[in-house]
């Protein structure tokens, strides 16, 4: 093999190891604001978001589950993040959005009292959250550091997780 085929290749090699990071580098967040606090879960774990629906009650779940509704004949269950997050309840108002997301075969539809903005977020400006937050839910994937201001970015699959 001649040299400069030898260094493609090696540099491909190198490449499949260790990826390029410039474009993984950066994550894709939606944000949202749930009482005080703006949360952010990653764009691709978004099944759609939508404008309040009718629910039908479920008896002997936890108080954060609202119930289901129905989206397009898909029977969906609906939580109340303001209640799972153990902040009072408030009524709907014209900013109320669900929050439709999605992991593997985990479908769930989420309160949050309004929508923010599409975030693009380097990875390295996301910090672990603290030992004391990570221990107790299991819910915060890390802290998000804007010039600004910070978010709490969530776990999706820990907000999936079927607890009823």
């Amino acid at each position: 093999m001649n040299e400069k085929l030898t260094q493609v290749l090696n540099k491909q090699k190198q490449q499949m190891q260790e990826p390029d990071k410039t474009e993984d580098d950066i994550i894709q967040l939606v944000g949202f604001i749930i009482g005080d606090e703006e949360y952010a879960i990653p764009i691709l774990s978004i099944q759609e978001i939508i404008k309040p629906l009718e629910y039908t009650r479920v008896p002997q779940v936890p108080p954060y589950v609202l119930g289901v509704f129905n989206l397009r004949g898909d029977v969906i269950p609906l939580i109340d993040l303001r209640r799972k997050f153990k902040l009072e309840p408030k009524n709907e108002t014209n900013e109320t959005r669900y929050i439709v997301m999605k992991n593997d075969d985990n479908i769930a539809g989420f309160v949050i009292d309004r929508l923010t903005e599409a975030i693009r977020i380097k990875r390295s400006r996301i910090d672990p959250p603290p030992e004391t937050i990570a221990s107790d839910t299991g819910l915060v994937y890390g802290i998000g550091k804007r010039d600004e201001s910070m978010l709490t970015v969530l776990k999706v699959d820990a907000l999936l997780k079927r607890d009823f």
